[in-house]
């Protein structure tokens, strides 16, 4: 395992990515010192060779686009790890979530045609669109784009493939949102969700009357010129596509297909990425309306609960992420910036809407973070060297802040104290009466973090980051972090969210604690993911676990019967994102686990794989996946498979690393590991046939 760096707890929680590899402080030093020395276009070349050698990037593509002109444009890492080739300006990227700029923009298309009106109900547009919770009838198209909709998050069952342009994951939404309820009301606070665009992707094809992929090649693609822009229901030659690799254990896999295409499914090129950031720019005759830009770019999430004021790396708008970006924002300049991750692709891109320029990065590997922090280099080298700035302050390695003024605590401070969660985990807060606030994250205590109470009436830790508890108008406590994270020699992003919700403990009966007692330490195996799924990239499982700390809560959900926990914090930004609850279930005196789409099987269901010379498995009518333990008898043994067309047979060892996925290699003999687990993948009716040779 690569080394990463160690950053603050509550930056971690912010930047939810880390690098890959740790920069030696000569690197970052002797890097620094070259592209001080350099002309711009050297500089944007030295510190995209940073970035691709130094944060986990095969390749990785950029290009600055001022006035029309393309300015910057470049290649670094290899094409492949294994193969001869070559990176040029038309390799293609997924864009990730980037996509949802196409979305945005496909709406605003029809808003200035008088074809949509922002402030009408999804329901004029999507007449079956429904939800079990009544207040879905509130939902408008404003709150699709910005965030504020009450989703629960991302229904994503089927949705990230390998090399398979299925579209079930966004056929099968509106039955999926039929059986949900929202997280909180409509327009109460901005969270990312995805579901909110692969809805108003729906919308896009119902007025239009076309299929999505089509409305934007028709619309923009095509007009502006983008011949290497494509969506997974694009015929075009998959090599132009960037080598992709899978990040736990580094093996070359098929093309990622993301079949949600509004939320995050389509490929492009940096330049060609650029050329559409055009759209919103001022006084450029291929862009949307001043009057829309304007609007795009209003600080939508303000309208809601949110932190006040100040320096944060989010603050929705209608579509874009931020359009306070630091560190434009201290040169009094409006940047707007949009990323994209999936689990192979990485995006960024920024647009200064008044000055007409973009910067785009674009990886295979590596995060859309360190990619915004590239293109804000590239677009301050181009201010400067316009004289529209006079100097760029280099990136130093941050130095340990001025020790703060500390101060008595008021006593009433101690009963902040109790368990804070987000969406993925659970901490501990303790308040001491000498001031000091202890930051924990439950069941690692590796994690502990001390902040010390200041004049300012704020905790400020070693790092400098600052925390403080927060009641909000809901009645709700929130951790507020303020703070900069910060990557020696490469960047900085602010950081001003509320990332945990206290929560009360949970009384639970007697006999429903019971029932999830006996659940506690069993495994449950993802079942109804297809076999092009990346989701088998690594063993997918999950536990039951309960924290002492925390009673009545199955992680993060709340326990309300015997058979369900909820998802119930309510943090706008991240921190409150993708939330599920969860459902146990029976068929046939075996249980399962339905949480948000996905369904998980008990693991009492994988039995050992026979020990014979030759065997059938067949799939269930259910056509869920059938998992299987590897038994010592047949620990480095062989077997010989017969696999059937649309199917796949995966086989993890006893880590749970994937160490062979037939659908992506084609193979049809398999060593069994030690301690091992397989999975045979297919549909309704499939026969697998394995053989001992």
């Amino acid at each position: 395992m690569k080394k990463k760096w160690i950053i603050s707890l509550a930056m971690l929680l912010a930047l939810q990515v880390m690098p890959t590899q740790v920069l030696k402080a000569e690197e970052i030093n002797t890097s620094i010192g070259q592209t001080q020395q350099a002309d711009p276009a050297q500089m944007i070349q030295t510190k995209a060779k940073m970035h691709a050698t130094m944060l986990g990037a095969t390749s990785l593509q950029y290009a600055l686009i001022d006035n029309g002109e393309i300015v910057f444009s470049g290649t670094e890492g290899v094409y492949s790890k294994t193969e001869n080739g070559s990176l040029d300006a038309q390799t293609m990227y997924g864009i990730g979530s980037t996509s949802k700029m196409f979305t945005t923009a496909a709406i605003m298309k029809l808003v200035e045609e008088g074809k949509v009106d922002l402030d009408q109900p999804v329901t004029t547009y999507i007449p079956e669109f429904e939800m079990k919770d009544e207040r879905y009838k509130q939902i408008t198209v404003r709150m699709l784009l910005n965030h504020s909709s009450g989703l629960m998050g991302s229904s994503f069952n089927d949705a990230f493939l390998f090399e398979d342009a299925d579209t079930k994951a966004h056929d099968q939404l509106l039955a999926l949102l039929k059986e949900q309820r929202l997280k909180a009301d409509p327009g109460a606070y901005s969270v990312y969700c995805n579901d909110g665009f692969t809805l108003a992707e729906i919308v896009v094809e119902r007025v239009s009357g076309i299929d999505f992929t089509t409305f934007i090649h028709t619309s923009f693609t095509e007009p502006l010129g983008l011949n290497n822009t494509k969506t997974p229901q694009d015929t075009f030659d998959q090599l132009q596509l960037a080598k992709t690799y899978n990040p736990m254990n580094q093996q070359e896999v098929l093309a990622d297909s993301v079949n949600v295409i509004g939320t995050g499914g389509i490929y492009s090129t940096a330049e060609e990425l650029c050329k559409f950031a055009e759209l919103f720019m001022r006084g450029n005759e291929k862009s949307l309306t001043l009057e829309t830009q304007v609007a795009m770019e209003n600080f939508e999430a303000s309208q809601g609960m949110w932190p006040e004021s100040g320096d944060n790396s989010v603050a929705y708008g209608l579509g874009w992420d931020s359009m306070q970006v630091y560190p434009f924002n201290e040169y009094d300049i409006k940047a707007l910036v949009k990323g994209g991750d999936t689990q192979l692709y990485h995006a960024s891109l920024i647009v200064l809407p008044e000055h007409n320029m973009a910067a785009v990065v674009l990886s295979s590997g590596s995060a859309s973070t360190y990619n915004q922090m590239l293109a804000t280099d590239m677009l301050l080298q181009q201010l400067q060297s316009k004289g529209v700035i006079e100097e760029v302050k280099p990136v130093q390695t941050p130095q340990a802040p001025q020790a703060p003024v500390l101060a008595t605590m008021p006593e009433d401070l101690i009963q902040d104290s109790g368990i804070y969660m987000n969406n993925m985990s659970a901490f501990k807060v303790e308040i001491t009466t000498e001031g000091a606030l202890n930051l924990e994250m439950c069941n690692v205590p590796a994690t502990k973090q001390t902040f010390n109470y200041t004049q300012e009436g704020n905790f400020v830790g070693a790092d400098g980051a600052r925390v403080e508890v927060v009641e909000e108008t809901n009645g709700e406590k929130y951790l507020w972090v303020r703070g900069n994270a910060s990557i020696p020699g490469i960047g900085t992003l602010p950081v001003s969210e509320y990332q945990l919700q206290k929560v009360e403990p949970n009384l639970v009966p007697e006999e429903v604690m019971s029932a999830w007692n006996k659940r506690v330490g069993r495994v449950y195996y993802l079942a109804n993911e297809k076999y092009s799924s990346q989701m088998y990239m690594q063993l997918p499982i999950t536990y039951i676990g309960f924290n002492p700390e925390a009673p009545g809560y199955i992680g993060t959900n709340k326990i309300v019967s015997e058979t369900e926990a909820v998802a119930h914090v309510q943090i706008p930004g991240m921190g409150g994102r993708d939330l599920s609850d969860i459902t146990m279930y029976e068929v046939d005196d075996m249980e399962y686990m339905k949480y948000g789409a996905s369904i998980f099987v008990d693991g009492a269901s994988a039995v050992e794989l026979a020990n014979v010379k030759e065997a059938i498995c067949t799939i269930g009518e259910e056509g869920y996946t059938r998992w299987f333990k590897v038994p010592s008898t047949l620990a480095g043994k062989t077997i010989t498979l017969t696999i059937p067309s649309h199917s796949a047979v995966m086989v993890y060892d006893q880590n749970g690393m994937n160490v062979e996925n037939t659908y992506l290699t084609g193979n049809i003999e398999i060593t069994l590991p030690e301690g091992g687990t397989v999975g045979f993948v297919g549909e309704q009716g499939t026969q697998f046939i394995y053989k001992l040779k």
